[in-house]
């Protein structure tokens, strides 16, 4: 088994955000093996979150972040259960992460199920048209597009895009490990986001 040093359990940390402890544990647990370590912190991280999911945020921050000389800015507000975690550093920083996030990526929607199945049938309707065109036969054409609605989500969706810091993580990773690092329930409620010259929406 390779020797565990405290760099590579520094690394895994700053990847994942776990606990000094279970960085080294997952590593103990994977013989060393970096991407299998974290592999297994989202799995018991994603695991502690779910437990938490459906409690009650009452509290929480409304972060800002202005960017590209003043002509993109965005508001988000993040909900969690107490003020004493509204006040935490690692809970503002979050939600100033996320702040960023939106203003580098401009997501319509934060999850999955907040899309609606007009938007998802007309996407696929427009996909479908594009993969025939392209000379695809119709009946490997929905398999094909089924792969490209994920990538639709992934653009649109805030929680299934990739984080801009590190792209091998997504944003609902980030979330779910904070959530098992912190302790409560964590929502990102609700955001908008301005950019210069562009027209409000009806």
């Amino acid at each position: 088994m390779a020797e565990i040093t405290p760099q590579m359990v520094k690394e895994i940390r700053d990847r994942t955000g776990a606990p000094f402890l279970d960085c080294k544990k997952a590593l103990e647990e994977t013989g060393g093996d970096f991407e299998k370590a974290i592999d297994l912190l989202r799995i018991k991280g994603l695991a502690k979150a779910a437990k938490k999911v459906g409690r009650e945020t009452p509290e929480g921050i409304i972060a800002s972040y202005i960017h590209a000389g003043g002509k993109i800015g965005v508001m988000v507000e993040v909900n969690c259960e107490t003020d004493f975690v509204a006040r935490n550093e690692e809970f503002q920083a979050f939600a100033k992460e996320i702040a960023m996030q939106i203003a580098a990526t401009n997501p319509r929607f934060i999850r999955k199920e907040d899309v609606s199945e007009e938007v998802v049938a007309k996407e696929r309707e427009i996909l479908k048209a594009q993969v025939i065109e392209s000379g695809k036969p119709e009946n490997v054409a929905d398999r094909i597009v089924d792969g490209k609605i994920e990538k639709f989500y992934e653009e649109v969706c805030l929680l299934e895009q990739p984080y801009i810091r590190d792209p091998k993580i997504k944003i609902r990773d980030l979330l779910n490990s904070l959530i098992a690092k912190i302790g409560e329930n964590i929502v990102i409620r609700r955001f908008v986001r301005y950019q210069l010259g562009e027209p409000l929406e009806e």
